[in-house]
């Protein structure tokens, strides 16, 4: 008869497999949910441009670029400015001196 037992007499059912993680990961899809739970504000400037406003690591932005779409969702693409709420403010202040440049070139 074969003998199960190993070292220490226990039987290989017997052994300590160490701690098992019975908690699974958590799926994508959550994360997804996650994020479409989120308000979302943007506005079209021009075709794929966008004024989105979203977070980034906690810190929210104003984003001014074009986006591309990927798989039927858009996403930011590299040209654009993302500024800070401050940065905002700060642009929106200067709305007067900018018209009125603009103006002065036509």
């Amino acid at each position: 008869m074969p003998n199960n037992k190993n070292e220490g007499g226990r039987s290989s059912s017997e052994r300590d497999e160490g701690p098992v993680d019975r908690n699974q990961p958590p799926e994508k899809k959550a994360k997804m949910d996650a994020k479409k739970k989120r308000k979302e504000f943007k506005w079209v400037l021009q075709g794929k441009k966008l004024v989105k406003i979203r977070e980034f690591m906690g810190i929210v932005y104003i984003d001014i670029r074009e986006f591309y779409e990927k798989n039927g969702e858009m996403f930011p693409g590299p040209n654009g400015i993302s500024l800070t709420p401050d940065m905002w403010k700060r642009l929106l202040s200067l709305s007067d001196e900018i018209n009125k440049a603009v103006r002065s070139l036509h």
